[in-house]
Parts: C-alpha cells; structure tokens; sequence
C-alpha cells in the first residue's frame, strides 16, 4: 500500500544535485502561462489578492520573507497549502499531490474534495511535487513563474528552500515549528493569510473553526470523560498518530483527552508504528481510524487489535480516508476548507 502525508508518508530523500541557475533561466523562459485557462487564473487572482495588505513580511523557518505586492502566480508545495490558499479566492498555478492520482484521470483527484471542488472550479493546476517523491521539481515550478512560493506544511529543509527562493519569494514553516508537521492548524493558517495579505481575513476564519470545535465540546461534554488515540494500518502494523499531529489536534479540539504516551515512543515523528509487545498504547476508550477499505479490512483481522475493549465495546470509528465520503482526507488534512465537515463528520462518529 501507498501511503501519503496526510495518513502516511515515507520522510524525503534530501536532494544531492543543486538546480543551476542556467536550468532555472530555461525554465522561466519556458513558461506555461500562455493558455486561456491560466490567465484566467491569474485574473481570478489578482482580484482576489488585491484587497490584501501589501507589502508584507512574514517571518518563517528559515529566515524572513518580505513580499511587495499582491501575488498572481502562487505556487504550493506544502501537502495542504493550497487548500488555505484556496480559502483566501486564490487558485495557485501549481501545488502538490496529497493523494495519488489515478494514471490519466482529470481532473486530479485532490481538486475534488467536496471541500475545494467549487473553489477550485475548472482551474486545472499544474502538479510540481507527488506524494512520495523526493521533493519538488524545481524545473517546473520554475517554468510556472511563480511570484511566491508557500512551503509551510512541507518538510523542505534548508538547501530546498535556497533553491526555491532563488525562483520566487518563498514563505517556509512558522519559525517556532522545530519538526515538520508538529505547528497546530491554526499557526499554519495565520502563516499563510499572512503571506498573501489576508491577516484579518485568516485570524476570523481561525476563529470560526475554533468556535465549531468549542461548539462540539460543549455539546458533548461526555467526551473529555474518555483517552482517544486515532490511528491507521501501515505496512501490516496498527499506526497511531500523535497528539500534535492534525489529527491528534483534532480529536483534542472536540474534547477528548489523546494517549499521550504515543508521543514519546514517535519521538518527534507525526506517527509510529507499534510492535504487537505495544499494542497497550492503543487500548483506550475511544479510538479512530483513518484507512480506505481494503486497509481497514486488514486491521479488523488482526487479532491484537480486536481483543482491545473499545473494539470490543464498539467504540471505534472508521473512517474511509479518500474513498466514499473521504471523512478521513479532510480529517488529515485540517485546512480552513477542510475542518467544517472534518469536525462535523468526527463528532458524528462519536457520538
């Protein structure tokens, strides 16, 4: 099976080669704005980025970016950049894809979310990075032209990030976030509203996701009675997700306490895999499960899993991650777009 970021993924290859600029000055000649649909596009966008707050400088990972003017050509290279960039009326040029795209089928899968299909609307973005690959192609994001480039739920480290910046203006991961993947929702967001001059617009948006998951605790007060552990099947293992993983956060956000103990033995890691002699780390009072079918099939069989009380007490959630009503995807990746139906859908499969 194939795993992607926002269940699972394998960590980058750091890249050996350096992108000459030779190569970029051939990309950006090159281009790939020419066509009707991608000055559509643009024209969206700078209606859209227009009213923002410019210029702006946001402060990141590796440093400071300043950027001067309104963005028409955005590139996204974090798993779920371009779903907050969404959010904001922008529609970036290119962005990467969180789910595996079938051979040959479009539109791309990842701009069909029930969440981002609208916003999306006959704009076919160009992919510069799949999930599972050893990072972006710097070539074609290049060629795109963008004039920014969002890094920040992405694990580009420190020479990714030169070689982008020498492209365009690129914004990397909130400066507190030492682990790639480990910053809450909400700091991710705020990075990226501010990046493209929606500051005010982002903390409100923050806000009401904020408020829905207040909303779910509160109606639900029996649900901080209860430990909560979400978790996948991967490579034959159980796979839980830690507490700060947006998963984790989210299980939090609707008022469960989450198993903690996950944290130490991922050390640093957004999951870990369990050996059977740790499947104690799992036998909570509540747990979700984030796999499409034939995964999910899997760990019903296993039979360490099903001697757990909750299995046992039926207090287990699953949830089909990008088949059928993709509660999963939209759980995993936890964007301004994605988190009204997330929680909703949670809450409903809890209660």
């Amino acid at each position: 099976m194939f795993l992607h970021r926002t269940t699972l993924m394998k960590p980058w290859r750091r890249f050996a080669a350096i992108v000459s600029a030779a190569t970029l000055g051939v990309g950006l000649l090159a281009g790939c704005g020419s066509d009707s649909a991608d000055k559509q596009s643009e024209s969206d966008n700078t209606q859209a980025a227009s009213a923002g707050a410019f210029p702006v400088t946001v402060e990141h990972f590796f440093g400071s970016t300043k950027i001067t003017e309104a963005p028409k050509r955005v590139v996204t290279v974090g798993y779920t950049d371009d779903q907050t960039v969404l959010a904001f009326g922008i529609k970036p040029v290119g962005m990467t894809d969180q789910y595996p795209n079938p051979e040959g089928q479009s539109p791309d899968i990842n701009t069909q979310w029930p969440w981002v299909k609208d916003a999306w609307g006959d704009t076919k973005p160009e992919v510069i990075m799949k999930n599972g690959d050893s990072g972006p192609n710097f070539e074609k994001i290049a060629a795109l032209r963008p004039d920014l480039i969002i890094a920040v739920y992405s694990e580009v480290d420190q020479a990714a990030y030169d070689k982008l910046s020498k492209i365009a203006p690129t914004v990397g991961r909130t400066k507190a976030e030492k682990e790639p993947f480990s910053a809450p929702w909400q700091d991710n967001a705020l990075q990226i509203a501010k990046a493209v001059g929606k500051a005010e617009e982002g903390q409100k948006m923050v806000e009401a996701v904020q408020a829905q998951l207040d909303a779910a605790k509160k109606e639900h007060p029996e649900f901080g009675d209860e430990t909560a552990v979400a978790l996948s099947w991967y490579e034959g293992k159980v796979s839980p997700f830690t507490s700060t993983d947006v998963r984790g956060r989210l299980v939090t956000g609707i008022g469960f306490k989450y198993q903690t103990e996950i944290d130490k033995v991922a050390d640093g890691s957004f999951y870990t895999q369990l050996s059977p002699e740790r499947i104690d780390l799992v036998d909570v009072d509540r747990i979700f499960v984030i796999n499409d079918k034939a995964d999910t099939e899997a760990l019903k069989k296993f039979k360490l899993f099903g001697n757990l009380d909750a299995v046992k007490k039926g207090k287990v959630s699953y949830l089909l991650d990008s088949e059928g009503p993709a509660v999963g995807a939209a759980i995993s990746q936890g964007t301004l777009l994605s988190m009204p139906y997330a929680i909703d859908e949670l809450v409903k499969s809890a209660g």
